[in-house]
């Protein structure tokens, strides 16, 4: 379960301001606590490394190979082709490289399934011994015990005549998603947390008035509320909006729900006969700032586990008083960060 970024945020804001010691934006703390959350995970790696080597209890929750190895399993996934992130590419239609997913971080296993019956694990070769097997008619790769390189961030597959993506699955541990804490600027300045999920692709919450692009006239009423949109070209869906308008034209428009798979470029329409009175289609050409991808709106949480939550807001306590230059908040954070740690390994 991820840890609520926006819980992180304000108990980290409530420690500095509890004696006026400073303040962090929201782009400072997703900055350094994406640099946190990369540096617990990366962490974990270690710590199971450490673990393996010592004597462990076998007394639930109290197995460290098995806690430790419980922090990584939140980034433990397998490529899927139907998500762009995860799809794995070939080089070309007849091709034994495949590329591997761009959220990779570190390869576990590669398996070969060309039915729903057979899962052979691929085994991983060295230069070295890839050249040796291939000597012996008895060691040369098969379907049935397939091998592979793993170069450049590609794996090159033996026997060659596998080259069909869909019967590759590779199981891995993925990067951590960087942190984001939304927001919009309120009347009086202030940062206001933006209360849904990140979407590259969604249209921000809020005003477009000034994305449209045709405008019809004739309105007999001065709102309308919950009215859909078609859009071309690339076919996103899903978003609503309410205008007010008078007899000459559409006054201000507002994006209520945010929808997805949209693209610059891309033109809303509401059709005419939505808008009682109107003259024809409202149509509005979105822009890169129009996209949550251009803008500070959604949030992302923290992905590491909940039981990581009280060392990543002192470790991104300790980021902040080098920040604001403060070595009382150094000093405090270093403090508790070096007593769990002496918890953690003795």
């Amino acid at each position: 379960m991820a840890i609520s970024v926006d819980t992180v945020y304000k108990t980290v804001l409530l420690i500095l301001n509890k004696e006026q010691r400073g303040y962090m934006t929201p782009d400072e703390f997703n900055k350094i606590g994406t640099q946190v959350q990369r540096e617990l995970f990366e962490k974990c790696f270690e710590d199971l490394n450490q673990q393996v080597r010592t004597p462990q209890t076998d007394m639930d929750y109290a197995d460290r190979v098995a806690l430790t190895d419980e922090k990584i399993a939140e980034f433990k996934t397998e490529n899927d082709q139907t998500v762009a992130e995860k799809a794995i590419g070939v080089t070309n239609p007849t091709s034994n490289i495949f590329t591997v997913p761009s959220e990779l971080y570190k390869l576990g296993s590669i398996t070969y399934e060309p039915s729903s019956n057979t899962y052979p694990e691929m085994q991983r070769l060295g230069r070295s011994e890839f050249y040796n097997i291939r000597k012996s008619p008895l060691t040369t790769p098969t379907k049935n015990f397939p091998v592979y390189l793993y170069e450049d961030n590609k794996c090159i597959v033996y026997p060659t005549d596998i080259v069909n993506v869909d019967h590759i699955k590779m199981q891995y541990v993925k990067k951590p998603t960087d942190i984001r804490w939304g927001y919009n600027i309120g009347s009086l300045g202030q940062y206001v947390f933006t209360n849904y999920p990140y979407v590259a692709t969604a249209i921000n919450i809020g005003d477009i008035t000034g994305s449209i692009t045709q405008n019809p006239t004739g309105f007999t009423s001065t709102s309308y509320t919950g009215l859909t949109t078609t859009v071309s070209p690339t076919g996103g869906s899903g978003a609503i909006l309410s205008i007010a308008a008078t007899a000459t034209g559409v006054s201000s428009a507002t994006i209520t729900t945010q929808g997805s798979g949209y693209s610059v470029n891309d033109v809303l329409t509401v059709p005419q006969a939505q808008m009682a009175g109107a003259s024809g289609d409202l149509q509005i050409t979105l822009t890169a700032a129009n996209l949550f991808s251009g803008s500070q709106q959604g949030y992302i949480d923290f992905g590491l586990q909940t039981s990581e939550q009280t060392e990543l807001i002192l470790n991104i306590l300790l980021y902040a008083g080098i920040v604001i230059r403060d070595p009382q908040i150094i000093q405090v954070a270093q403090s508790e960060l070096q007593q769990d740690k002496i918890n953690e390994k003795s």
